[in-house]
């Protein structure tokens, strides 16, 4: 799919992750999910549960959304394709063959990289494609994405501090992975804590105000990496903590490990807990962002 009509041989490729259209199509997502490896049932009507209390995961529309508002800002088509649903990352490359596209940026929207998400969506890609492409393994450091980090989170807790009469810490999370893919020198560990330092750089957090997590830990097989939310919580409120903000720099948009992990998961446990919870906005259309990814492409070869 694209964003704009254009006979130009230059393109964007955004890649994402996909989200299913309806409660229905969560066996066959999960199946894209795992490459087809069995998923217990347990685990797929866990997921049914999550969807259904959020209705349904924007993500595909806003990421479409960033495409079209990332094709207006360069003046030049911008394509989307995910690898766990519709549109497929196979499907948009042959559609790009078709619009006759010669060079492409491929902008992962997973900007810290791990071999199990940017790897993953490089693989979805495969080889011979009928383009050249520059592929943009990661951008977990760019100035203007720490930028607009850096304003969701000041909107956030200036708010979240006004409701709770003082200011409140910051966790920043980011979605977890299992400890055996760091152990094999994967860069994600370091590269998501690395994000996180830089926004609370931007904001001029102190070190006291801010701790960071992962969330989202997988429901089955293997140690998955830490500290927890969870974990994380329980730690400020033992510091006397009452009030919390979390912010995911993990994420660029709404959807199931947000709407569902964060506003829903962590905020009921954070009020078992006798703490009140709060999230800063995602990412989702901000201009900041969009000035991120036309910044990645203008720097590219490709002549855009």
């Amino acid at each position: 799919m694209k964003s704009q009509s254009n006979s130009a041989t230059s393109a964007i490729l955004l890649l994402a992750h996909g989200s299913p259209d309806c409660v229905e199509d969560i066996p066959e997502f999960l199946r894209q999910v795992t490459s087809g490896r069995a998923v217990p049932a347990s685990v797929i009507e866990e997921v049914k549960h999550r969807y259904s209390l959020i209705g349904r995961s924007p993500l595909t529309e806003l990421t479409l959304k960033q495409g079209d508002l990332l094709s207006r800002e360069l003046g030049a088509p911008v394509y989307v394709g995910m690898r766990n649903w519709k549109p497929y990352i196979g499907d948009v490359v042959t559609g790009m063959a078709a619009d006759h596209v010669a060079q492409a940026v491929v902008i992962c929207l997973a900007p810290q990289n791990s071999r199990t998400s940017v790897g993953l969506y490089r693989a979805a890609l495969g080889n011979g494609l009928p383009f050249r492409f520059e592929f943009i393994e990661s951008w977990h450091d760019h100035p203007l994405l720490i930028k607009a980090f850096g304003e969701k989170l000041c909107a956030g807790r200036e708010r979240a501090s006004q409701e709770f009469g003082r200011e409140v810490p910051v966790i920043f999370t980011a979605h977890s992975v299992p400890q055996r893919t760091i152990a094999e020198g994967d860069p994600y560990e370091k590269q998501s804590r690395e994000t996180a330092a830089l926004v609370a750089r931007e904001v001029s957090l102190l070190s006291d105000e801010w701790r960071f997590a992962f969330q989202s830990q997988g429901m089955s097989g293997g140690a998955w990496l830490g500290p927890s939310v969870e974990d994380t919580i329980l730690e400020l409120k033992k510091a006397g903590y009452r009030g919390v903000l979390v912010q995911p720099i993990g994420f660029l948009c709404d959807h199931v490990e947000v709407l569902y992990d964060i506003d829903i998961g962590f905020r009921q446990f954070a009020k078992r807990e006798g703490l009140r919870l709060w999230r800063a906005e995602s990412l989702n259309d901000s201009p900041l962002l969009i000035a991120a990814l036309a910044d990645l492409a203008h720097k590219r070869p490709t002549n855009l």
